[in-house]
């Protein structure tokens, strides 16, 4: 199986709206009210973003999809790059899907002068941590919000 890794598309709607369910799903949340909007802006996106990444695989069905923005910090001059949301189909599971979504945000964040990748996941997600473990290094960092 061979997997292009592309900006979103207007057409590829349907197909984003199912990752994005599963991905829901996945972290047992609901974001519907806002996947219009989100939508939106993934297919208007400029300068920090959120611009939207899918893999596809031969058959032109869309395997996963990374979403991420960029931001400035008082601890660089250059910008950084946080990969908010990254999902792979089950069905594609363990087959490249999400290194190759990782890779492609390492691309664009290189060529905009990102100066630092990051993302969050949760302790139990075991499988993709093996991943991470291997493309990125893990931080001690803990996470508050209000």
């Amino acid at each position: 199986m061979s997997i292009h890794v592309r900006f979103a598309e207007p057409d590829d709607r349907s197909q984003w709206e199912a990752l994005w369910r599963g991905y829901q799903q996945f972290y047992e949340t609901d974001l519907s009210a806002g996947t219009d909007a989100l939508w939106r802006r993934l297919m208007h996106a400029s300068g920090d973003g959120p611009y939207a990444l899918v893999a596809v695989g031969d058959d032109h069905v869309l395997l996963g999809l990374a979403h991420y923005l960029y931001h400035a910090t008082t601890w660089s001059e250059a910008p950084r790059c946080y990969l908010n949301d990254l999902f792979t189909a089950p069905q594609a599971r363990g087959r490249g899907v999400g290194r190759a979504l990782i890779e492609a945000v390492y691309d664009r964040a290189d060529r905009h002068g990102a100066g630092q990748v990051y993302w969050l996941t949760q302790q139990f997600n075991a499988t993709a941590r093996r991943l991470y473990d291997e493309v990125a290094t893990v931080t001690p960092f803990i996470k508050y919000v209000r």
